[in-house]
């Protein structure tokens, strides 16, 4: 990728979502601590900079500030709230705790035209801002020039044309400024002179060429469990070295209704993917027996996972190469912009902890990417809708939504009862609207009258919920006449339940999952 922008954080809760506005406008960047070698920095040889936000106050003692390769660069930059209060100091200028804090909502009155609001704004006119500050600049540096004021931010907008040095005090990254995503372009494009062009076709291409160089003529196997992640990481890496690839899918007898099928038919069938499909229900159903915690039962799971695993990949002759699903949240995570370590795994990896036991390299093919790309780029490779979609399923499968012990019988009771609650939402036109949704099987039973007889069965819990990144969640606002619609067709189609309620807890203080 030709064209590279960097952005570096302060430690924002909403670093994330500049980056997934400047990969928005067709334009490819990544996110470095502040604290970066300034080689990684030169490196990277990025178009522009952008620093991020941050909780820290510029004028504290021992507070992050931005490399000095930064400014020696000689590229665009662009500061926003901290970001523009550390290039200020950093640059001559004058910060200081402020008596008027700003949090929300603002506006900014333009007080002039500059290149960073060319087409947007215009002079004189006032547009809707998310503020979130306490500290504000109060001197500016030699060659700044005020563009745009609040009125608890009196440089809201500056800018050194000449350098092409501009900072902001607001957050145009968050969806509260409505033309933030509009001023990123500016800056990225018109300003910095991107082209525009990354797409999930050029990515494709690039990672297939990356892939080849990695690997060479050596073998990889790939741990698929049927979600969107790990699916596109095989179909990528097989297009990229076809039988050199072989997958291995274990059927832990926890997954949705005819997902092994459809992963068997995808994958062995319509892709000719070499897959090895091990059925281990019995296994695992019999390790989780009696089992009720549920940190007991996610760590059978897991452990045994990978012991079923392992004796599959021996069967094969084993591999140098362990593929993974692992994406850009995950690695940006596992990073501490306090200077934590660069590549650390996140511990909820299907198969975490697998590549120091069977001494593999990890081919990461989408590491790069946050879930919606992943998403385009499953659909780019031509993978079916119904999959490249489909709502995030937990590693330990319905395991974790049958609170207390597991039995087979329960299993297939929940896997009913979910397929035709998620059929109800598809038929609604709902399903793209919802995060995640799942029924949840509840250790009660209760009485009931079906069929003029008495029933004594189990109740049904069902959950769906609006998010952007799973951290925090609401319960999606579904009206009566749905639920009711859909506690019938699980009461009428699925014998042994005869109660259902709704979930309406959000997140927090509630988790997504039930376990």
């Amino acid at each position: 990728m030709t064209d590279r922008i960097l952005i570096l954080d302060f430690g924002s809760q909403v670093t994330q979502l500049i980056a997934r506005r400047v990969r928005e406008s067709g334009v490819y960047c990544e996110i470095f601590p502040f604290n970066t070698d300034p080689q990684r920095i030169t490196d990277f040889a990025p178009k522009a900079v952008i620093l991020s936000g941050g909780p820290a106050s510029v004028t504290g003692s021992d507070t992050p500030r931005a490399p000095q390769q930064v400014f020696d660069l000689g590229v665009p930059i662009l500061g926003i709230c901290y970001g523009q209060q550390t290039l200020c100091a950093q640059l001559g200028g004058e910060v200081e705790g402020s008596d008027h804090q700003e949090f929300g909502k603002a506006f900014v009155e333009m007080q002039a035209d500059c290149s960073l609001t060319e087409g947007i704004w215009a002079t004189g006119e006032k547009h809707q801002v998310w503020m979130s500050h306490g500290d504000r600049v109060v001197r500016l540096p030699e060659g700044f020039k005020v563009y745009g004021t609040s009125e608890g931010a009196p440089f809201a907008v500056v800018a050194d044309e000449a350098r092409q040095i501009y900072a902001v005090q607001f957050h145009p990254e968050v969806m509260h400024t409505p033309d933030g995503a509009k001023l990123l372009a500016n800056f990225t494009h018109k300003v910095a002179g991107c082209s525009g062009d990354w797409t999930m076709a050029a990515f494709r291409q690039q990672a297939v060429e990356a892939i080849r160089k990695q690997v060479g003529d050596a073998r990889v196997i790939c741990g698929l469990s049927g979600g969107v992640d790990s699916s596109v990481a095989a179909v990528l890496i097989h297009e990229a070295i076809g039988e050199q690839l072989t997958c291995i899918f274990v059927d832990h007898g926890l997954l949705r209704l005819n997902e092994a099928e459809e992963v068997v038919e995808v994958f062995r069938h319509h892709y000719n993917i070499p897959l090895v499909h091990r059925n281990a229900k019995d296994l695992f159903l019999g390790k989780l027996a009696g089992v009720e915690d549920p940190e007991r039962k996610r760590k059978i799971i897991g452990g045994t996972f990978i012991d079923v695993f392992e004796e599959e990949a021996a069967k094969i002759g084993g591999a140098d190469f362990l593929a993974q699903g692992t994406l850009y949240p995950d690695v940006i995570e596992s990073v501490s912009f306090t200077g934590g370590p660069s590549v650390t795994i996140k511990s909820h990896h299907n198969v975490g902890g697998l590549p120091e036991r069977m001494d593999m390299q990890l081919v990461e093919p989408l590491r790069e990417l946050f879930k919606d790309e992943v998403r385009d780029l499953g659909r780019e490779l031509g993978l079916p809708e119904r999959l490249v979609g489909r709502h995030p399923f937990p590693g330990p499968g319905l395991a974790i939504r049958i609170p207390g012990a597991v039995t087979s019988e329960q299993a297939d009771i929940l896997r009913k009862a979910d397929a035709v609650y998620l059929d109800a939402i598809r038929k609604a036109g709902l399903y793209d609207a919802i995060w995640q949704a799942f029924a949840v099987l509840l250790p009660v039973k209760t009485v009931g009258v079906m069929g003029d007889a008495r029933s004594y069965d189990y109740v049904c819990a069902l959950r769906a919920v609006t998010s952007t990144d799973g951290m925090t969640a609401e319960s999606y606002p579904f009206d009566h006449e749905f639920l009711a619609g859909a506690a019938t067709r699980i009461i009428n189609e699925v014998r042994g339940i005869n109660r259902v309620v709704y979930d309406v807890t959000s997140k927090p203080p509630g988790t997504i999952e039930w376990e």
